[in-house]
């Protein structure tokens, strides 16, 4: 028998236009695989790729959290709870009431509903499902042990018939064969029964709607089991299963076989004992094709739980936190789409090459390497990388065509400032004066470098001829910090020491600029320091104050707030008792150091004691994208720069 997933069942009744295979991420045993090789992440990275694909398509996505009742529940709850976090979505719990007081069942919710919780999860609702007990009392008695009034606690009654299997489903089972009855199948059988003794001793053992299981040559049980449905005596059969492989005979068919449409009646080859104990095993479903369940169900809901609120508390949901995974997500998502060409100056460094390689086998852009193709190739073919000679094209910029016309177009650019033909062809030999007129150039999108170089050899030629941005003076830097749940902007950890306000002001507009390029959708802007609001004074405090009054003026679409302490601007607790009227404080996801000192030390303690990820420094206010690498840069690290660097310059 095929295996009805409850998927299918849904997808066909509600006639959803989606495939089966668009409905599910990973079947239980993929993800046990996956465990098992230590690859997780790849499980969330190829679930919030379904989800963000479903996304595009519909309106609502529902997601089904794990059911997995041979897992450990403490897999369970940590992988639904960090799923939830991931996609950034709210959380319904259901819990099935299997306790036998209900002091218990209170007990298990609130631990369920706490454990979540204390890992910052949204959960918004409850469901105790098939409870046997008095289920006012114990809806009651868990909603005032939550103290929560955001959460909805529903408590749905069991009910016998949903869990109960129908004499479809039992004959689906046992690979029975129908001999009568086919119209009534969709019967639900709520108890079984065997029959071996006399007739005199069977009929009182028969029960309300139940399935019958008798051996195929007991004739006087067939009969009298179809004359107790007719009986005002007698419980009613739901069908009657015969066992052994043994039919009735010929004139007992023609008695069953009369103007009265028949009981179900199947057949089966196992013998009555092994029978019965098959269809005591047989866990009930809800087929699409069972209408009465169906109904029964949406009945049961509708009636124990208050569908109007529980809509509205969904959408009510406004989730503007970007999830780390999310980010990571989508930034290699909009870069694939962008297929932005970017060039690597640093040919020598293996870091780079691999980095190239896996971005190349992602398909995420095209690249340019600058080095000696022979001993680029030679690291390649040394390390057994994947190569993609169509993605990846390896030059030396002497021996390019590009190298005369490159350095006539510096020589341009600089002799005004005294620089004459021939220090602008050896300048060009430098790989970074050479990447970077590329991009001038327009023949790639952006540079990344540093990983061998320092900040200022890496950004010294952007200064130069690339320049800023319309309105700006300051090239800065920020970093992404993806934290447990959320993603934070800092600026500036990486360029300019002692900014004035000005500097300040410039830093604060590119940094919420560049959040917004790269998901997060409402910037809130903290200009921290050592005071909040108007309590400090001092130097210090007044140069936040004043770039804050700039940011206010030149760009009041922006929300800031400053000068503000680094626990009032995340924090919502002390961000109420310190400024409570502030649209930001408690909220800033992005986040302007008043200087280079504490921002450096900010982002990698950040980084060590907690265990985010710091994606950067990606460098902001340059009229094209140059990103400067640190020269510890690991290999993700350069993969994922080479990623913002194909995104700013799809903005740019």
């Amino acid at each position: 028998m095929k295996k009805i997933t409850i998927l299918e069942t849904i997808l066909k009744h509600f006639k959803i236009n989606m495939e089966y295979n668009d409905a599910y991420a990973f079947s239980r045993k993929e993800l046990t695989e996956y465990q098992n090789q230590g690859r997780i992440n790849d499980v969330y990275d190829g679930i919030i790729k379904k989800y963000k694909s479903l996304e595009e398509k519909f309106d609502f996505v529902l997601v089904e959290g794990s059911d997995f009742n041979e897992e450990g529940s403490i897999f369970e709850v940590d992988f639904n709870g960090s799923l939830a976090k991931s996609l950034g979505i709210p959380v319904l719990l259901v819990i099935k009431d299997t306790f036998e007081t209900v002091a218990e069942l209170v007990n298990h919710v609130t631990v369920e509903v706490n454990s979540f919780l204390q890992k910052d999860i949204n959960v918004i609702g409850v469901f105790v499902s098939r409870c046997t007990k008095n289920t006012a009392d114990a809806q009651k008695k868990i909603v005032k042990r939550l103290h929560n009034d955001k959460i909805q606690v529903s408590v749905i009654p069991d009910n016998e018939e949903l869990g109960k299997p129908t004499v479809k489903e039992i004959a689906q089972y046992l690979h029975a064969h129908v001999l009568f009855g086919a119209d009534k199948m969709d019967a639900i059988a709520k108890n079984s029964i065997i029959g071996g003794m006399q007739l005199a001793n069977y009929l009182p053992r028969i029960l309300e709607d139940c399935v019958s299981i008798i051996p195929g040559d007991r004739a006087d049980l067939i009969v009298g089991s179809m004359l107790a449905n007719v009986s005002h005596n007698y419980p009613n059969v739901a069908g009657i299963v015969l066992t052994g492989g043994f039919l009735p005979e010929r004139s007992v068919i023609k008695l069953i076989d009369g103007p009265q449409k028949p009981i179900p009646i199947m057949a089966v080859n196992t013998g009555t004992f092994e029978t019965a104990s098959k269809v005591a095993n047989i866990k009930p479903k809800i087929t699409s094709d069972n209408l009465y369940k169906i109904k029964l169900s949406i009945n049961l809901f509708e009636s124990s739980v208050d569908t109007e609120a529980l809509s509205e508390r969904i959408v009510s949901v406004k989730t503007e936190n970007l999830t780390p995974r999310m980010f990571q997500y989508n930034i290699i998502v909009n870069a694939k789409k962008a297929q932005k060409h970017i060039v690597l100056p640093e040919g020598n460094d293996e870091r780079i090459i691999v980095a190239a390689s896996q971005l190349a086998k992602d398909k995420i852009v095209y690249l340019t390497i600058l080095g000696d193709p022979e001993k680029v190739r030679d690291k390649v073919s040394r390390l057994g990388l994947y190569w993609d000679e169509e993605r990846i094209k390896i030059v030396n910029p002497l021996a390019s065509p590009n190298y005369e016309d490159y350095s006539n177009t510096l020589f341009e650019l600089r002799k005004s400032k005294g620089l004459d033909i021939t220090s602008a062809k050896d300048l060009m030999l430098d790989v970074s004066y050479y990447g970077t007129m590329m991009v001038y150039k327009g023949h790639a999108d952006g540079m990344v470098s540093g990983a061998a170089h320092t900040t200022a050899h890496t950004i010294k030629p952007a200064l130069q001829f690339v320049k800023t941005k319309p309105g700006f003076n300051t090239v800065s830097s920020v970093f992404f910090m993806l934290l447990d749940d959320r993603v934070l902007v800092y600026g500036d950890c990486a360029i300019v020491p002692n900014p004035t306000a000005e500097q300040l002001a410039e830093i604060a507009i590119s940094s919420a600029d560049s959040a917004k390029t790269f998901g997060i959708t409402t910037p809130k802007v903290a200009l921290l320091s050592y005071s909040s609001g108007a309590s400090g004074t001092g130097e210090d405090v007044e140069k936040v104050r004043t770039a804050t009054a700039i940011v206010k003026e030149m760009r009041p679409d922006i929300l800031s707030e400053g000068p503000i302490q680094y626990d009032a601007a995340v924090d919502a607790s002390v961000g109420k008792s310190k400024l409570p009227d502030s649209p930001v404080a408690g909220q800033a996801n992005v986040l302007i150091f008043p200087d280079l000192n504490t921002g450096n030390n900010t982002y990698k303690a950040v980084q060590r004691e907690t265990g985010a990820l710091a994606v950067g420094p990606m460098l902001q206010g340059l009229n094209k994208p140059i990103n400067d690498l640190s020269r510890g840069a690991t290999i993700e690290d350069i993969y994922n720069t080479v990623i913002i660097t194909a995104i700013q310059s799809t903005d740019n």
